[in-house]
């Protein structure tokens, strides 16, 4: 396969926590585990842009404090596509422990129901999430100051945008 042959596809990720212990997570219908919030940079869009929107439309959080840039990397799923996957590390104040969204805005998965809960970063294993999601989970310990393992994942910028 020829580098004309590839495709890209840009996402991001996120990885909502709240009181610097708990991550949210979801199950949907189709998954093929766990997942955190995450979705597709549309043409034209900002990856930080795309997160925003992605998670509101995902879960219904939608007031974010101080969000902050992990890591980016390129995963190749097993058709040989190829994702840009942006992971963001995002502090919420929700006082749900457990609900389900009906998803929001376009796409295919518009009106599927997932089901959120928090779960204890320093109980999330190191293979616990379907397509490799939970990849920089350990680098939540350096912005969360929690004690999962590993090694800090690429710079960490602060971001204190809300979009309340």
């Amino acid at each position: 396969m020829s580098d004309t042959d590839v495709t890209y596809v840009e996402k991001a990720c996120a990885y909502v926590t709240r009181g610097g212990s708990e991550l949210l997570t979801f199950e949907g219908p189709g998954h093929d585990g766990r997942q955190i919030p995450k979705g597709t940079v549309e043409t034209g869009e900002e990856p930080r842009a795309a997160l925003y929107r992605e998670v509101i439309e995902e879960s219904g959080v939608a007031t974010f404090h101080g969000v902050r840039h992990l890591a980016t990397d390129v995963w190749v799923r097993r058709d040989d596509k190829r994702y840009v996957r942006h992971f963001y590390h995002v502090p919420v104040h929700e006082p749900r422990d457990a609900w389900t969204h009906v998803v929001t805005g376009e796409g295919a998965e518009v009106g599927a129901e997932f089901d959120f809960s928090w779960v204890d970063l320093s109980t999330v294993p190191d293979t616990a999430f379907a397509l490799d999601l939970d990849d920089y989970v350990h680098a939540l310990a350096a912005v969360t100051g929690g004690k999962r393992g590993g090694p800090a994942a690429a710079a960490v910028a602060d971001d204190s945008l809300s979009s309340s």
